[in-house]
């Protein structure tokens, strides 16, 4: 039985009140799920919430589910949706604590430079954490997560041109402050374009 398949029979079972089965879907989707919600959002804490996050959204739309679709596309959808929408939070709160700074009333924030710990090449990490939020999407979904570029078009909802001048885009940036960190030389090379 291929992998879509088994997911086909896990949405199937969960349709039919099968609780137990959603579980069984948690377990084999939730490590790729929280690496790529922790690669886009740096905060722990904040990174779990936004994958308890997903996995309630993903339970509440099963039933609107398109068994015709790729299943881990779709889930990767829904995560994006709920990463970007805890980024409109997380503006939003800003944004109220500069006017409360403004205003002398005075709060703190936490924003966490924290980094992954688990992944290799901390150096050009750090350089796809700098670049636009749109970039660092298509890199996570393309490198981290192996999709290809129709995939990640489906995912985010956004024309195939759109998703290959994202990542022209993102790799001209990587090497373009390659050529200013020698720590980087020959990692921005090594992500090339195979799909």
């Amino acid at each position: 039985m291929s992998e879509q398949d088994e997911y086909i029979e896990l949405v199937t079972l969960i349709r039919t009140g099968h609780e137990e089965a959603y579980g069984e879907l948690y377990e084999k989707t939730v490590t790729r799920i929280y690496q790529t919600v922790r690669f886009l959002i740096k905060d722990k804490s904040d990174a779990e919430d936004v994958v308890q996050e997903i996995y309630i959204q993903a339970y509440r739309s099963l039933a609107r589910y398109d068994a015709e679709r790729a299943f881990r596309p779709w889930l990767m959808g829904v995560t994006m949706r709920q990463v970007q929408s805890y980024r409109r939070k997380r503006l939003m709160q800003f944004r109220f604590g500069k006017r409360i700074e403004k205003s002398d009333v005075g709060m703190e924030y936490d924003f966490s430079t924290d980094l992954i710990n688990k992944l290799a090449n901390r150096p050009l990490l750090e350089q796809v954490h700098r670049l636009p939020y749109k970039l660092q999407q298509v890199v996570t979904l393309h490198y981290l997560n192996e999709y290809t570029q129709e995939e990640i078009a489906g995912i985010l909802e956004i024309p195939l041109g759109t998703v290959k001048s994202r990542i022209h885009a993102a790799l001209a940036k990587l090497r373009q402050k390659e050529k200013m960190n020698p720590r980087l030389r020959g990692k921005a090379e090594d992500l090339h374009e195979t799909r």
